[in-house]
């Protein structure tokens, strides 16, 4: 076992002793390791990872050793790690040992971590170390308690420029009762924000980040990006605040004469623009001193920010203790009132208009300012003349009771004179009000709302203790406790402060925002002992304080969301100096900072950092209920006092706030957040961070897929949730890539969309097969915008795989009710014979699970997404009655712009016993109900006999189906023979009709194994059989077959789709094998196979049954190309295939013939229920 030494601290671990009870391995023994502490003097490793190595020696025994992962694995051989686990008592699990660590392991790496102090502090280190060695030092573990960590910070931040300058104004506009509302509802906002924050931030580990990480890792990277910026403009503009406050006390309190545009003479708007003017000048410079400061060191800050907080401490104290000296001795603050206006104490000395003397009555500086000269018989104002002056005490203490008259408000518009009703006022309304500015006048117009939005900024700051979080020696427990005890220290504050101020200010004075009735003095600093200059320095300090620490913080949030890399634009604010420090972000700070300065109103900057603050808070209160309601596992906080229903109310309460301080502004922000949220979704990193919206989502859809197990959808909400069935080449790329257009074409991003594909195999030898499949699924929905799910299936056979995607598809009730599948292109092709019976079962199960088909033929030719089509038409050829499918696709089709001009036409087939006038008639009026645009034609299909040409097709139909299976030829014989037989009867066929389209016969087709119980259907049974299940859905009846299927066919290559109909029919029978020598044969002659075929026909032995489907197909397919051989897409039923088996390739046959020289074909197959209603 490894040795301490009790002198040295040194580390002895006897690597010659094999630790694994073996003996050693090594050629030579390698002595004792010694490992010495920093103070020790070094290592005995070259570098100085050598603590890090020290479980991994202690294992392999290695004398070179290596640092391949973390924990105790090793990338070793299968022999090595063997050998590393011999005599153990976990042999069992060594082939866990690659991927999981050992649990001494886990627990070693836990106890060694430690929560670096982030930030600041860090930058602050790097500094202090540029001059030294580029070896590392460790860092001291963090120890910032309760105390300094979180609790003062909070004060710091809480506590500010609202309170010195703006606090004694709102108690004068707003009253007693409505400050006290005002902060009561703000200060219980902050409460119940800091019980959620305070469980958010105890649940788990929380890194330095603050509310950017709490908010981002709770409710995902888009609301977490989002939220994120909000606050970041939040502090970035109280920095702005802060500094606008710090200007207004140097310029109004303490150096009035340092403004570089002078105020002395302006009036009105002229007065107000040169102030705001001073305001931009000193403010920019300012932030450019503030900005200078945070670029060339942290430290500077970090060290002054004590002092900071001791100014805050200090001018609190001094305003209590001069509360209490009012009760004892008020001080002498006098104020001047004319009638009952206040007059700005400013160049006048006696409140009076005369004063006796010795030698007389002599007027006042007072009678100078309102008259023309100082003579007793001089012009003066009316008002003047009219009124008596009177003084007044602007502080008469806590217990003159004042409070009563200050109990409710008194809100002005800008520019009304700040009077005192209880005094008597001669005065005439019809008179405009002269020499304005020698009265206190209301510089703003003033509202309840308005007061709300000023106020809510001095109760900011509660995140400072979570935003060092890094810094502290047990932030769960640090945390909770600090911000809570803060906020309770300053509601107290705030609220007793109101009450305060209202029992001992007067009323004018509470209203005069900028002291101009007392001497100019700093309202607040005339209730402060001993001097009103403690308020002022003090409260000076203070906001340049805050100031600092707001540029210093925005930076680097703007930097911990660029790092994250959740919103791509502001990649390039991750960066900084070689410290870290953040120049970019800095940069960028000052200038929205700057935009700040530059509206130069404190009261119109509050309201804007106030929106920011309070949606911040609001989705801090979102992610502790969202977590809480959910139940997530990992929802364990060490703070247990939260409940969901408080973080609700402290989540409205925000919300409300909002609203309250300023709709418009709570509109911008929030459309501001709502910009960054999409963005973010539609161009940020993909993150995963286990956030509640993601568990939302998980419970939002399991109540939803259980409401969709109650019953199936009403008619009026069917829409086609697709199940895509598409085929993979040997690369596992997607052979049929239109398929997916056409999708996205027909589902426009709605409702529910499966793409699937299946693998022939084992799962577990196809696996990464599998994976890559899944993967170009993946990103072939994302090229063509399908919005959806793909599913890879792997099985020992396709058929099995693809009845299985058929099976097991979907969830619930969220599952595919129509399957779209391309139609089998080169199913002729001897090599091909499985797909096209895998093709005809597909269409078997669909029918028997009720899904509808879609089966596009010749996909190659569909448009693409990209593709207009600016005229044209969708021509629906409704045949037999499908639930409304083919009234319904074209419909959704016509709604993507690919289709959108297209025009649709409906057409159906009347027999001679029908009235095609009164159909086309009724069918008018179902398609106007069915609120649907199209042209409607009955085509009427007169009964003939069948031609000849229709006996030979059929008969070379069943002769090739009954050569295949009596010659027991190899497949390259039967090619060459067939061939050269089908070749004879060329000339036969091409007699009997050479203007008329034909379908290419397959001549290598493999002969499916038929049982012995399976017999040849019969005509009998199709004559007779009565129209039934979907399975045998009848195209067409003639007078003497009452039920007979007809079927539809295949899409055509593009070169076949260029040719004439003739050329067509030329090239089908040489189609193969052109120009090769018949090879000879072994058991059967060529020539005995030829006298077969060359015998006459007998067409009364054909089975009756296929010469009628094959006489509908050709009639329907003369009648569709009459028609539609122009459209840009053909809708047709598709019948169902043959019960009997050993027709099935009769039946693909029939559909090739039924669809021939069509461009574009869209064979559709209702499930067996109605998808389109003509009821609202």
């Amino acid at each position: 076992m490894p040795e301490v030494s009790p002198r040295d601290g040194k580390l002895q671990l006897p690597l010659g002793q094999n630790n694994r009870g073996k003996a050693a391995a090594h050629s030579e023994p390698l002595g004792p390791l010694t490992i010495t502490s920093e103070q020790g003097g070094g290592s005995a490793f070259p570098n100085d990872r050598a603590k890090d190595l020290v479980y991994v020696l202690l294992l392999s025994g290695d004398s070179n050793p290596k640092e391949s992962s973390p924990f105790i694995n090793s990338s070793e051989a299968a022999a090595e790690k063997s050998q590393q686990y011999d005599g153990k008592n976990m042999a069992l699990f060594e082939e866990e040992m690659d991927t999981s660590p050992m649990v001494s392991s886990l627990l070693s790496s836990l106890a060694n971590y430690s929560n670096l102090p982030q930030g600041c502090k860090e930058h602050e280190e790097a500094e202090n170390n540029e001059a030294e060695s580029a070896r590392k030092k460790p860092v001291k573990a963090p120890q910032l308690g309760t105390l300094m960590g979180v609790y003062l910070p909070c004060i710091q931040n809480i506590f500010g420029v609202i309170l010195f300058l703006r606090m004694t104004w709102l108690v004068g506009i707003g009253g007693v009762i409505g400050t006290f509302i005002i902060v009561f509802m703000c200060c219980t906002t902050t409460m119940l924000t800091a019980i959620s924050m305070s469980a958010v931030a105890t649940n788990g580990v929380v890194p330095a980040g603050g509310s950017y990480y709490m908010i981002s890792r709770s409710l995902g990277p888009e609301f977490g990006g989002a939220v994120g910026i909000c606050f970041y403009l939040g502090t970035t503009y109280a920095g702005a605040m802060y500094i606008l406050g710090a200007i207004e006390l140097l310029l109004i309190y303490i150096a009035p004469k340092a403004a570089i545009f002078p105020l002395e003479g302006l009036e009105g708007a002229e007065a107000e623009a040169a102030l705001l003017n001073n305001m931009r000048v000193y403010g920019t410079i300012l932030l450019t001193s503030m900005a200078t400061v945070v670029f060339v060191g942290v430290k500077y800050v970090n060290k002054l920010a004590l002092v900071f907080l001791a100014c805050v401490i200090l001018s609190i104290l001094a305003v209590y203790a001069g509360v209490i000296k009012t009760g004892i001795e008020p001080p002498d603050f006098p104020v001047c009132i004319l009638g009952n206006r206040t007059l700005v104490w400013k160049n006048f000395d006696v409140c009076a208009k005369t004063i006796e003397t010795a030698n007389g009555t002599v007027t006042t500086q007072l009678w100078r300012i309102f008259c023309d000269s100082p003579f007793l018989n001089a012009t003066c104002d009316k008002y003047f003349l009219a009124n008596n002056v009177t003084q007044i005490q602007g502080i008469p203490g806590i217990t003159s009771g004042v409070l009563s008259d200050n109990l409710f408000g008194t809100y002005y518009e800008k520019g009304d004179l700040i009077a005192k009703p209880i005094l008597e006022s001669v005065e005439d309304h019809d008179d405009p009000v002269t020499n304005a500015n020698r009265y206190v006048l209301a510089d703003i117009t003033s509202f309840f709302t308005l007061l709300v939005g000023i106020y809510f900024p001095s109760v900011t700051g509660i995140m400072a203790g979570s935003n060092r979080s890094g810094d502290l020696r047990d932030a769960q427990k640090s945390i909770p406790i600090g911000t809570i005890a803060a906020i309770t220290t300053t509601s107290t504050v705030y609220m007793s402060s109101v009450i305060l101020f209202g029992a001992c200010i007067e009323g004018v004075v509470l209203r005069d925002k900028f002291g101009e009735g007392v001497h100019g003095n700093l309202v607040i600093g005339t209730l402060a002992w001993p001097s009103p200059w403690v308020i002022v320095i003090g409260s000076f300090f203070s906001t340049c304080g805050a100031g600092l620490q707001s540029l210093t913080g925005a930076p680097r949030l703007l930097q911990a969301i660029a790092k994250d890399g959740i919103v791509p634009a502001l990649r390039i604010f991750g960066h900084g100096k070689a410290n870290g420090e953040p120049t970019w972000s800095l940069l960028l700070t000052a200038c929205i900072c700057e935009s700040g300065i530059l509206i130069a109103s404190l009261d119109s900057v509050a309201p804007i950092l106030s929106m920011f603050f309070l949606m911040c808070y609001m989705f801090v209160n979102l992610a502790c209920a969202l977590q809480t309601l959910l139940r997530t596992p990992n929802w364990r906080p060490r703070f247990k006092f939260y409940h969901w229903a408080l973080s609700f109310l402290g989540m409205s309460l925000c919300l409300t706030l909002m609203f309250l301080c300023s709709w418009y502004y709570a509109i911008v922000a929030m459309g501001i957040a709502g910009s960054i949220y999409k963005y973010i979704e539609f161009a940020g990193a993909e993150k995963e961070w286990g956030d509640g919206i993601r568990g939302l989502s998980l419970s939002a859809a399991r109540y939803a897929l259980m409401r969709l197990e109650e019953g199936q959808p009403h008619t009026k909400n069917w829409r086609p949730q697709l199940l895509v069935l598409v085929s993979t080449d040997a690369e596992q790329n997607v052979e049929q890539p239109r398929l997916l257009s056409l999708t996205n074409q027909l589902k426009a991003g709605k409702g529910l969309t499966i793409v699937g594909t299946a693998l022939e195999g084992t799962y577990l030898a196809n696996y990464e097969q599998a994976q890559r499949a899944d993967q170009a699924l993946r990103k072939l929905m994302e090229t063509e915008k399908v919005k959806g799910f793909c599913q890879v299936t792997v099985s020992s056979n396709l058929r099995d795989a693809t009845s299985h995607l058929l099976q097991a598809s979907g969830l619930g009730g969220l599952k595919h009710n129509a399957v779209l599948v391309s139609w089998p292109r080169n199913w002729k092709q001897g090599d091909e014979h499985q797909t096209w019976r895998n093709f005809i079962e597909l269409v078997r199960e669909t029918t028997i699970a009720r899904l509808a088909l879609l089966v596009p033929k010749n996909i190659s030719a569909f448009p693409s997404n990209g593709e207009r089509f600016t005229e044209g038409h969708i021509d629906v050829w409704w045949i037999v009655h499908d639930g409304g499918m083919l009234m319904l696709l074209p419909f959704l089709l016509r709604q993507h712009k690919v289709w959108r001009k297209c025009k649709m036409r409906i057409f159906t087939v009347a027999q001679m016993d029908d009235n095609s006038i009164q159909m086309k008639k009724d069918l008018t009026t179902f398609l106007y109900h069915l609120r649907i645009d199209a042209m409607v034609e009955v085509v009427e299909m007169h009964d003939s006999d069948i031609s000849a040409y229709t006996y030979e097709k059929t008969l070379v139909m069943e002769q090739r189906s009954q050569m295949l299976k009596q010659i027991n030829l190899t497949k390259t014989e039967r090619e060459r023979e067939i061939q050269s037989i089908t070749d004879s009867s060329r000339g036969s066929i091409r007699r009997k009709n050479p203007a008329a389209v034909t379908t290419q016969l397959s001549v290598t087709e493999e002969p499916p194994a038929t049982s012995k119980e399976e017999k040849p259907e019969e005509e009998s049974k199709s004559a007779s059989s009565p129209v039934s299940p979907p399975a045998q859905v009848q195209l067409i009846h003639d007078n003497t077959t009452p039920a007979s299927p007809a079927t539809p066919a295949t899409p055509l290559t593009p070169g076949e789709e260029a040719q004439s109909p003739g050329e067509q029919i030329q090239r089908t029978w040489t189609e193969k094998c052109d120009g090769e020598a018949a090879k000879p044969l072994g058991v059967t002659t060529h020539d005995d196979i030829k006298d077969i075929f060359n015998m006459k026909p007998e067409w009364e032995n054909l089975n009756q049954s296929n010469v009628r489907r094959m006489h509908t197909a050709l009639r329907l397919n003369e009648v569709i190309l009459k028609k539609s051989s122009e459209a840009k897409l053909v809708l047709l039923n598709m019948p169902g295939a043959p019960k009997n088996r050993t027709g099935d390739e009769n039946y693909m046959e029939f559909l090739e013939v039924l669809t021939d020289g069509l461009n574009r074909v869209l064979l559709v197959r209702g499930g067996g229920r109605e998808v389109i209603t003509i009821y609202s």
